[in-house]
């Protein structure tokens, strides 16, 4: 029988339950070694490597890695290869095996720690926009490791498309859904105020729950944007505030930073014991630690984000249990979301949304309109079915 203590999360900073000679130090793949651009020696290593360049952006590591462990899995234990083995068939079997993991009893299980024995690679059959991005973020794996030098080949190259054409058909057809409307992001920010402030930690905790939330939203930021910037990042020009950030792909933007930000700017340095109004160019970090010393990781920042939802959620599950369960799912991406979808709302123009998001494409913004849809919905309240006139009836 299956031995599921194999199927133990992949934590690549120490020993991996992968058969030893699975590691793929020898596998049919492997590119000649003086082509190699990186010191891994083995399957796990040069996955590492991978993985660590998205190190920076943790919801990303996350599901990045979700997928490699996944593979790796079904590869060593159930095809019985190395990732430096695999073929173009064994990818086409590895698809049908994400539409259907068999045998369920071991692939899949609920939510539960990745430190537990009742851990699994999945909750149950993936659906094809899922398996779309396993296969995508997959090839991209693929890719990089062919241009380390550590493959010689991309047997996922050599798929006809169809996985990345129906993410991209899915992405220009559906709006953004991961965001928060106006009453849950209310919730969120009244369980903040109602956060314990008995002890000096607990109040610390408060105060850095409100300015991460207030600043994530306020800015529409990328949480690695937010974590990595500094205070000194705001400058008034023309008596108008912004704010600089390095986003997406090294490229520097300025974007408005309006009172309210600066409000919950100036309360958690005063917090601190700061002057309200930073000086440009100065280097305290944008988000401290609880004794106000040191930056915070754009992981720890993440982990804020989602305990406090989950928390504000549960206060929730009493009274409205749909609502409850999407909150119970929300991270700091929601938060930009929700951000540029309030802003769309109150239908600030869309030239100015794309520039504040830094969104590459104006389409991709547009995915955020969601207003004509509360406008749409209401127009077809018209639209009764006792309407005499449409129903044949004289």
């Amino acid at each position: 029988m299956f031995d599921t203590g194999f199927l133990a999360p992949a934590e690549y900073n120490r020993s991996w339950s992968v058969p030893t000679h699975l590691v793929g130090e020898f596998g049919r793949n492997r590119a000649p070694i003086e082509r190699a651009q990186i010191a891994a020696v083995n399957d796990l290593e040069a996955i590492a490597v991978w993985l660590a360049e998205f190190a920076d952006t943790p919801a990303t590591f996350r599901s990045y890695r979700k997928e490699a462990e996944r593979l790796v899995l079904w590869s060593t234990h159930q095809r019985g290869n190395a990732i430096s083995d695999l073929t173009r068939e064994d990818l086409r079997a590895y698809q049908a095996f994400l539409a259907e993991p068999s045998p369920v009893a071991v692939w899949c299980g609920g939510r539960a720690s990745r430190t537990s024995g009742h851990w699994r690679p999945f909750r149950g059959p993936l659906k094809p926009s899922s398996q779309a991005q396993a296969l995508t973020i997959l090839n991209a794996m693929f890719s990089y490791l062919v241009a380390a030098g550590y493959l010689a080949g991309n047997p996922l190259a050599l798929a006809r498309g169809d996985a990345n054409r129906l993410k991209k058909s899915r992405r220009s057809n559906t709006q953004v859904e991961r965001f928060l409307d106006a009453e849950l992001w209310r919730h969120v920010l009244a369980y903040i105020d109602d956060m314990p402030v008995r002890t000096a930690t607990q109040t610390a905790r408060r105060e850095r729950a409100r300015y991460v939330f207030s600043m994530l939203y306020l800015l529409g930021a990328r949480v690695s944007e937010f974590a990595y910037s500094t205070m000194g990042a705001f400058e008034v020009q023309r008596g108008r505030w912004w704010w600089h950030v390095h986003g997406k792909g090294s490229i520097h933007a300025r974007i408005p930073a309006n009172m309210d930000t600066m409000t919950a700017l100036a309360r958690y340095r005063q917090f601190y014991g700061l002057s309200a109004i930073p000086a440009f160019g100065e280097l305290t970090p944008l988000v401290l630690d609880l004794k106000g010393g040191r930056a915070i990781s754009p992981d720890m920042v993440y982990r804020i984000v989602k305990t406090t939802c989950r928390k504000a959620a549960l206060s929730l599950a009493g009274t409205n249990s749909a609502q409850a369960a999407k909150l119970d799912q929300a991270t700091t991406h929601w938060l930009r979301h929700t951000a540029i979808t309030h802003q769309a709302d109150r239908a600030i123009e869309l030239r100015y949304l794309n520039r504040s998001a830094r969104h590459a494409k104006l389409e991709t913004t547009g995915l955020y309109l969601h207003a004509d849809d509360a406008a749409w919905s209401q127009a077809m309240e018209s639209h009764r079915l006792s309407d005499r006139d449409v129903t044949g009836d004289e």
